[in-house]
């Protein structure tokens, strides 16, 4: 297979439950669940919070920031990533508590380049009709 065969990246579907997160992404925003009776920021979507079982959640914009939590480099090409391997998929841990499964950009698929806890940002890339974030380093922030 050459370069010209590569067949495109997987594009998610949306579903009712989830449609919120990607309407949010398409408008530039990371988006959370929050359930109204414990006030826990819940991801991935769901009907029911996990936590205390209420069926109250409703979506907030989240931050876009968060932390690297674990990380692997793929070095073996998914469908769709033909040629730009290795990469890294990373465990996120935003700013609000949950954690989420990314990419991450903007840095060499290095170990030396990774560290845990690094703080991250998000960023959206489009693909076919669908924005997905990402998260690319971020620069440290000062206390107040």
């Amino acid at each position: 297979m050459n370069a010209n065969e590569y067949k495109p990246k997987p594009v998610p579907v949306p579903t009712p439950v989830t449609q919120p997160f990607w309407d949010g992404t398409r408008a530039g925003e990371l988006r959370l669940q929050q359930c109204k009776a414990c006030l826990r920021h819940v991801m991935y979507p769901r009907l029911r919070c996990p936590q205390c079982g209420a069926a109250g959640m409703h979506w907030i914009r989240a931050t876009g920031r968060g932390r690297l939590y674990s990380y692997v480099i793929n070095h073996f090409a998914a469908p769709g990533w033909e040629g730009e391997t290795p990469y890294v998929i990373a465990v996120v841990e935003l700013e609000e508590g949950p954690r989420m499964l990314s990419n991450l950009v903007g840095v060499a698929p290095r170990p030396e380049c990774l560290t845990l806890d690094m703080p991250l940002e998000v960023v959206f890339e489009g693909r076919g009709d669908q924005t997905l974030p990402m998260f690319k380093p971020a620069p440290a922030r000062v206390p107040r």
